[in-house]
């Protein structure tokens, strides 16, 4: 299996800018496809993005295309998240999830999560 370790959220003014990181160990992580999720108070956890395990196919939420990009470097196991032009709706606790088929969108078909960064958007 595979431990995951998110890092770099924060406070930003909204339209800034941050950069998640999620850090794997375990067993191959090139082995995975790996996807950003989020949960706002009293909300259920949402899709944000996914990523193939080549990094050759990558997926978007709508509210977030065009915005955030997410990459990864399989030879450092490390998962990128780049958000920019945040909005203050998009507070919430970020997670990155690890799943061993196809990258997908929903919760239910990622094995591997992570504790999860907190990214507050002051407006």
């Amino acid at each position: 299996q595979v431990q995951l370790v998110e890092s770099g959220g924060g406070l930003v003014q909204a339209g800034g800018s941050l950069r998640l990181s999620c850090a794997a160990s375990g067993r191959s992580f090139g082995n995975y496809a790996m996807a950003w999720f989020r949960q706002a108070p009293g909300k259920e956890r949402e899709f944000v993005a996914a990523i193939s395990w080549s990094g050759g196919i990558t997926y978007y939420a709508d509210s977030v295309k065009g915005r955030f990009t997410i990459s990864r470097d399989n030879a450092k196991n490390t998962l990128y998240l780049q958000m920019n032009n945040l909005k203050p709706e998009e507070t919430a606790v970020y997670y990155c999830a690890a799943t061993t088929g196809r990258a997908r969108t929903r919760v239910v078909d990622y094995n591997y999560w992570g504790q999860g960064t907190q990214v507050t958007v002051s407006s």
